[in-house]
């Protein structure tokens, strides 16, 4: 055996040494593979997770500015942790913002539960009071009659819009519109109905009642929105439309900035931000595995080396140097790492 002994034929060497212990190979590819598959599935999920988030906030479009009620404190608390609030967020409120420049529609809402019925059938769902312009704010298609009417905002019209599962837990096959269902203690007639959707801000879309605002706040006994929607013309005017409809909310609100505005942008980025460290840290647990499984090659490579002596003392008594010996069986064990991690891609 000479020096210079050919690749290929160190190659077929260490191949036929694995082949030849076949269980103990079968045994570190398994490991390997399952090393390997570990970090692969966990960094999907996490990647999977967030793409997901991503593309349920960006249906809701970029455009976005949401008023909510009660200020982020500055200094303590989570982002996202709102005090009380002296002043609810009105339909004053709303009227004047929808006469900011650059803003395309601006949707008042006021959310709750509700019993709905009709007939023998009856169901919690989740109430909506807003105006025709939810339909704009919020992406929603309409898949049968039409959205609510154009209305002034203190008008009240006994009429309804419900999500698809509603209408078919409540109306089954049966076409519901002009039908007339029971939300709370009152009646509505139904004008239309959703198409369905996934769940939008927090709200599955195809579980609601949509009713204008009045009626809302006449069916809750409560004058105060959950939020109020602004749709800006254009990405690169959103901070000069924040800008001034917190001067215009503060000029009603006495000069208290008892309010918070929210982008879609910095929603979205925070989502992204917390979803990547989540898929770090699931590829860091997944990686353990990949170094467990080389742990167990080194081990086995040891115990083959010791169990290998009289093979070795061949090799060396037919003039192979110490480092050709070595190279033969590093190579062996690249190989088992190169086929766990085919198996475990695989």
């Amino acid at each position: 055996m000479t020096h210079d002994m050919t690749l290929r034929a160190q190659l077929g060497f260490a191949w036929v040494a694995l082949t030849a212990a076949r269980m103990r190979s079968v045994l570190v590819i398994g490991a390997a593979a399952i090393g390997v598959a570990a970090v692969i599935v966990l960094t999907a999920l996490g990647e999977g997770a967030r793409l997901y988030i991503m593309g349920e906030f960006s249906q809701l479009g970029s455009e976005l500015l949401i008023v909510l009620p009660g200020k982020n404190e500055k200094g303590g608390g989570p982002p996202g942790m709102i005090f009380e609030s002296e002043r609810d967020l009105t339909l004053q409120d709303t009227a004047a913002l929808r006469r900011l420049p650059h803003v395309n529609v601006v949707s008042p809402l006021s959310v709750g539960s509700i019993e709905v019925s009709a007939g023998t059938h009856s169901r919690t769902a989740t109430l909506l009071g807003s105006d025709n312009t939810l339909q704009q704010t919020r992406k929603m298609k309409v898949a049968r009659g039409e959205f609510l009417p154009p209305l002034e905002l203190d008008t009240a019209q006994a009429v309804t819009v419900l999500g698809p599962v509603i209408a078919r837990e409540l109306f089954g096959n049966a076409s519901p519109l002009g039908e007339w269902v029971r939300l709370g203690d009152r009646r509505f007639r139904v004008i239309g109905v959703l198409e369905e959707q996934g769940t939008s801000l927090g709200q599955n879309l195809n579980e609601v009642a949509i009713i204008p605002i009045a009626n809302a706040q006449a069916l809750f006994n409560n004058p105060a929105l959950f939020r109020i929607m602004l749709e800006v013309n254009g990405r690169s005017r959103m901070d000069n439309v924040k800008q001034n409809a917190t001067r215009v909310l503060k000029e009603l609100h006495q000069n208290e900035e008892d309010f918070t505005l929210v982008t879609q942008d910095a929603v979205l980025s925070t989502f992204d931000a917390i979803f990547s460290v989540l898929t770090l840290v699931v590829a860091g647990i997944a990686a353990i595995s990949l170094l467990v499984a080389g742990i167990i090659i080194m081990n086995v490579m040891l115990v083959s080396v010791s169990q290998r002596r009289s093979e070795i003392g061949l090799l060396m008594a037919v003039g192979a140097p110490p480092g050709l010996v070595l190279r033969l069986f590093l190579i062996e064990a690249l190989l088992l790492g190169i086929l766990g991690a085919l198996v475990g891609v695989m």
